[in-house]
């Protein structure tokens, strides 16, 4: 009932690009990226933002962030930890469980990662955003499937590489070895990619995620819509 109604479409995958084809056939459709999340402010230097978190300035920390639930893996990646080679290595865990947290606090003890996991599990406030990510070495979205995710360009306001894996648009929007390291959604894939990550090290990264953040900036973005708006005017 809702799409005869529109003249064009926006999307931010491949994936809902297609999904829509399945419905119209003769409107035009532009697929866009994300842009930035920038409204949490600026990065903190890493040794202020750990100590803000109780966190020790020589640990290696994965961030997992956002609301938990069964699709984003969070499972899965706690199942990758013991295969990671990185010993002295942190993951946290920051948002809240919209799943039963019983089964993720089980499957902690019973992997024996107790001392590998630090879950924040609660809302995060908008101004506390800034110090998980400036915290953090890696962020990893080990999602089962996906369309796009927010994560994804908060992730590179904060400058920092991630680990995806290869579902819906989230490959779309990381360069494998680039900007990040794409997995398959299963443990030891999740672990290899960040092992490799660690073996890279994140300088890596930087240059390539300079590049991305021009790509993914807002004038990009309003200037690709004023395309869209004056070609439907014509």
């Amino acid at each position: 009932y809702f799409l005869p109604a529109c003249d064009a479409f926006i999307t931010m995958s491949k994936k809902v690009e297609q999904d829509l084809r399945s419905f119209v056939a003769d409107k035009p459709i532009l697929q866009i990226r994300h842009p930035l999340y920038d409204n949490f402010g600026s990065p903190v230097a890493k040794d202020k933002a750990r100590e803000h978190l109780g966190i020790s300035s020589d640990t290696r920390v994965l961030l997992f962030f956002g609301f938990i639930r069964a699709y984003k893996g969070l499972d899965l990646l706690l199942k990758a930890l013991p295969l990671i080679r990185e010993q002295n290595i942190l993951l946290v865990v920051a948002g809240e469980f919209y799943d039963e947290p019983a089964a993720y606090h089980r499957l902690i003890n019973e992997l024996g990662i107790e001392n590998k996991v630090k879950l924040m599990a609660d809302f995060i406030p908008s101004d506390q955003v800034r110090f998980y990510f400036s915290a953090a070495d890696l962020v990893v979205q080990p999602y089962r499937n996906a369309t796009q995710s927010g994560v994804t360009p908060l992730a590179y306001h904060f400058d920092k590489p991630m680990v995806v894996t290869n579902v819906g648009g989230l490959p779309d929007y990381v360069e494998n070895e680039k900007t990040g390291l794409i997995a398959e959604p299963e443990p030891a894939s999740l672990a290899q990619a960040i092992n490799r990550f660690f073996e890279f090290g994140a300088d890596r990264f930087s240059a390539q995620i300079c590049e991305k953040k021009k790509e993914l900036s807002w004038p990009v973005f309003i200037d690709q819509l004023l395309q869209l708006f004056y070609r439907l005017k014509k």
